[in-house]
């Protein structure tokens, strides 16, 4: 167990996309991991933001970024950045996945809908 609450470096990723999006059928922006409970959701810049709203109905405030390159942690309770232990395999989504993703799925015009998304 980790030494920082809401982290549990034991937890496995749920899969290597964002769950709620999957069983919508829908794609993702980025991916997120919640470091409590290894939840896969997608960032607030996707249109469902499942990853935001999994810590608010779980409680689990930590996220990890689920991006191959990242290694940050999010803290929703005080909106703070910061370093953290390595958990549980893997640290990222395939790279062979795409961002926005899965790619079979991601409309030609994302773009234009996530701009459009965000106001």
């Amino acid at each position: 167990m980790s030494d920082i609450a809401g982290i549990d470096p034991n937890s496995a990723p749920s899969g290597t996309g964002c769950v709620d999006c999957e069983a919508q059928n829908g794609w993702w922006f980025h991916l997120r991991r919640c470091a409590q409970c290894g939840h896969i959701g997608c960032c607030d810049d996707s249109l469902g933001a499942h990853a935001t709203e999994h810590a608010t109905t779980s409680g689990h405030p930590i996220v990890r970024s689920f991006e191959p390159g990242d290694a940050w942690f999010y803290d929703y309770g005080t909106g703070a950045m910061f370093e953290g232990p390595v958990l549980a395999p893997p640290d990222h989504h395939p790279e062979s996945q795409t961002a926005p993703g899965p790619r079979a799925r991601v409309p030609s015009n994302w773009q234009e809908i996530l701009t459009d998304h965000r106001g």
